[in-house]
């Protein structure tokens, strides 16, 4: 599976890193953009988020889900592995953008339509979770919402002149992760409460579980990244880069998996115990 295995030495701090591994996926313009629930297979696509693509981990092959524009953008796994959930972006005849939403049913191959064309992102966010019942997250207007049994709320807990991205709620559902630009990753309370800073350096954050965020530390020339290390933040505070001697950005993770893209199009495999 590997073309690469780094043996790391780490001192035991926040997460227990075995292993790096460069895995053989398609060479060119790629970048992760999932990991399945049980860490079979990830979901790539192109850096600007054109197409997607699935990739068994096991047997290395890719199978291509689709070549639309936007697609790889908040691709969502169903909780069983099975359903794929992706956007197809598209303009309209006043050059607004515009977005459907489709699922890919990876048993059957069958194809659905499950939101027509719309410009609202709340309403992509919401049928995105395939999971009715727990809580949501989306950001409409660079503010951050929440959605609870149905009913969304405007949250935005430092204000609602600040911009809001990356947003996810924790494993048990009872916590938001968010960063805001130009000032760094936060995690608070459903209501907005409990606001509480994990610093500038972990972009792109991740839940790796209910008391760990893992994002990346990069750093760019003002035209292209330059370097970047992925991090694992505890929420009391511990902070450790996992990614050894590797640049690697916006990790996905599950089942002590941890899928990152390196800055030439690579795709590590950080495994940690």
């Amino acid at each position: 599976m590997g073309l690469l295995t780094l043996a790391l030495t780490v001192n035991a701090q926040v997460l227990n890193v075995t292993s790096v591994q460069q895995l053989n996926v398609p060479a060119g313009d790629v970048k992760v953009a999932g990991i399945a629930p049980d860490g079979s297979f990830i979901l790539l696509t192109s850096n600007a988020n054109v197409g997607l693509s699935k990739y068994d981990l096991s047997s290395g092959t890719t199978t291509q889900l689709s070549d639309a524009p936007g697609a790889g953008y908040n691709a969502t796994i169903s909780a069983d592995g099975v359903t794929i959930v992706y956007r197809e972006t598209s303009f309209d005849a006043n050059h607004m953008r515009q977005q459907a939403l489709k699922s890919h049913n990876l048993q059957t191959g069958k194809k659905q339509l499950l939101v027509k064309n719309t410009r609202s992102a709340r309403k992509l966010a919401l049928n995105s979770n395939l999971v009715a019942a727990r809580p949501t997250c989306s950001i409409e207007d660079r503010q951050l919402m929440v959605t609870i049994g149905g009913i969304t709320t405007q949250l935005s807990p430092l204000g609602t002149d600040k911009s809001y991205i990356w947003p996810s709620i924790s494993p048990n559902g009872r916590k938001v992760l968010f960063y805001v630009s130009g000032i760094g990753a936060y995690v608070c309370d459903l209501n907005g409460s409990n606001l509480h800073y994990l610093g500038h350096n972990v972009r792109a954050p991740k839940w790796y579980n209910d008391s760990i965020v893992i994002g990346m530390n990069d750093q760019d020339n003002g035209e292209f990244t330059t370097s970047s290390q992925i991090v694992a933040v505890s929420l009391d505070g511990q902070t450790q880069v996992l990614s050894g001697g590797i640049d690697a950005m916006y990790p996905y993770t599950c089942n002590g998996k941890i899928i990152c893209s390196g800055l030439q199009g690579e795709t590590y495999l950080i495994s940690v115990q």
